[in-house]
């Protein structure tokens, strides 16, 4: 990874401004995000529903689509994993890469971790990093330390953005009806989603969820990929290496400029100075040859003295010619360095509180009383279960649901059967309740039965027993009297046996009034002997 290539301004950062962040590279490589997005959700979108479509069961290719999102989400953070480093990708390249790229990493994220409030702090470890498992597990460790929470309060902000735009846009057409008619169209727009709804209907909510979704998932993905680049930049000091480097590159090129500088200066400061004019004095004639030999070694250091301090004379002057009366002093140079490290913009500051346990200094360590090698084992058994206590409950809630399924899956699968159809009415001719009775009222029930209008012939044999009831309690019955008020009224009749008779061709009226069920031709036969008996009718 060359970090030194990164195309933002890593330095740590809250959680919150590393989502922005990546929401912002998300809004920057739009186009190269949503096109191929759009490409292959849209293809999928259209194929799932087509098969759900075939079996009759539209409501799969929801289940599917939010299902598959993990799949999906490896198209923003392929882009934005290439975009962060200056090489963004183009649509046929990142259309190209999902045919290969991170799908080992999918087996995970579509079965046990598919649930996981962290997916998205979660998916650049697995997608971009590629260690051993073990490394891997330490990794997801590491970087959800410092991200759960941001990662978690994301997917519910994400969630409540997905559910605002979906039922905005279901409440768009209800813009354009008048407000007179408006509660009688929601009114039917609920009855055709609750009831029964259409194939198409369902196919419309699958297309709002689609879009809904759509928009709103790359900015979930983007923001986890800066959630993932603030930990590494915290864990690994990207900011301080990237510094370093520049630094690094800024005293590489300012190295360069003094070596050029002094291999210009270098002719100049190595030319020989001019040539003066010395004068050999003639050793005297009483001197002793090795007091002249000594004389010649002075005279011999005399003149390279004297070619050194030429040399230096000509230096001078060949620096004075280039920078003038621009002289630095030493000293003056050096405190200017010190004001400059003593800069706030150079060396940054931070103060950061933490929390450490109260001990005495002069206190030294002492063996704990209560540590007992024994009894280790208890303890690392309630970290463990600590530790791993929810995926321990969430593997026996599986197992009971398994265990249990003879008796919840057949309810289940009666759920999502289709409704029934409905039964057709008996009959849905209205009886006239003003027209006299017939004076042989058996033999007419017997001919409307035989003739297919059952439920006329026992609307006759419910009118002509509350006659025969009203008649034997001496009382009248308002109009419009309902069955329950026969019934009460019945209760004053003297025998029992016309009591029961009267229940029971109530019984039989409500069942085929309100419950569309007829009784047996066999049935009706008893129950017309029966009635015939006690009212005393003509057979």
């Amino acid at each position: 990874m060359k970090i030194e290539s990164l195309s933002v301004e890593l330095r740590p950062r809250s959680g919150w401004e590393a989502m922005e962040l990546g929401a912002a590279l998300v809004r920057r490589h739009a186009a190269a995000i949503w096109l191929p997005w759009i490409i292959v959700t849209g293809l999928a979108f259209v194929l799932l529903n087509l098969a759900a479509w075939a079996i009759d069961q539209v409501w799969l290719a929801l289940l599917a689509m939010w299902w598959l999102r993990p799949v999906f989400d490896r198209i923003p953070l392929y882009v934005l994993s290439r975009a962060v480093f200056g090489s963004v990708p183009t649509v046929a390249d990142t259309l190209r890469a999902q045919l290969h790229w991170g799908w080992r990493p999918m087996l995970g994220h579509l079965t046990w971790r598919r649930l996981s409030p962290f997916r998205t702090a979660m998916l650049p470890v697995d997608l971009l990093e590629g260690a051993a498992p073990a490394v891997m597990r330490e990794r997801r460790r590491v970087i959800g330390a410092g991200n759960g929470g941001h990662a978690a309060m994301l997917l519910l902000m994400c969630l409540h953005f997905i559910v605002a735009l979906q039922f905005s846009a279901l409440l768009i057409p209800m813009v354009f009806v008048p407000n007179e008619l408006l509660s009688e169209a929601a009114r039917g727009v609920w009855l055709t989603i609750t009831e029964r709804p259409p194939v198409w209907a369902l196919i419309a909510l699958n297309l709002v969820d689609w879009l809904a979704v759509a928009l709103i998932e790359p900015f979930y993905i983007g923001a986890g990929f800066g959630l993932y680049l603030n930990r590494r930049t915290q864990l690994e000091a990207w900011d301080l290496e990237i510094a370093f480097r520049r630094m690094r590159q800024r005293i590489g090129a300012a190295a360069g400029t003094t070596v050029l500088v002094l291999a210009c200066l270098a002719p100049l400061a190595l030319s020989p100075g001019p040539a003066w004019a010395q004068e050999t004095a003639p050793a005297p004639a009483d001197v002793a040859p090795a007091d002249a030999a000594a004389a010649e070694d002075e005279a011999t250091e005399d003149e390279a003295t004297e070619d050194e301090a030429a040399e230096d004379d000509s230096r001078d002057r060949s620096l004075d010619d280039i920078f003038g009366d621009q002289a630095v002093a030493h000293e003056a140079f050096g405190r200017s360095v010190k004001k400059a490290y003593t800069d706030g913009d150079l060396r940054p500051k931070r103060t950061i509180t933490t929390w450490k346990p109260k001990t005495k200094k002069d206190e030294k360590e002492k063996e704990d009383p209560f540590d007992m090698p024994s009894l280790r084992w208890l303890g690392a058994v309630f970290a463990f279960f600590a530790e791993y206590g929810l995926w321990l409950l969430l593997a026996v809630l599986v197992g009971i649901l398994i265990a249990t399924a003879k008796r919840w899956l057949p309810w289940l699968q009666m759920v999502a059967r289709p409704p029934l159809p409905q039964p057709e009415p008996v009959e849905v001719r209205s009886v006239d309740h003003h027209e006299p009775l017939p004076p042989d009222i058996a033999a007419a029930a017997r001919r409307l039965w035989a003739q297919g209008q059952p439920r006329r012939a026992l609307a006759l044999l419910y009118r002509a027993s509350v006659e025969a009831m009203t008649a034997r309690i001496d009382a009248h019955l308002p109009p419009g009297a309902t069955e329950a008020e026969c019934l009460r009224a019945s209760r004053r009749m003297p025998e029992a046996e016309d009591r029961e008779a009267f229940q029971r061709v109530v019984r039989v009226w409500q069942y085929a009034a309100y419950g569309h069920s007829l009784p047996e031709g066999g049935d009706f036969e008893a129950l017309l002997d029966l009635l015939a008996r006690r009212f005393r009718w003509s057979s």
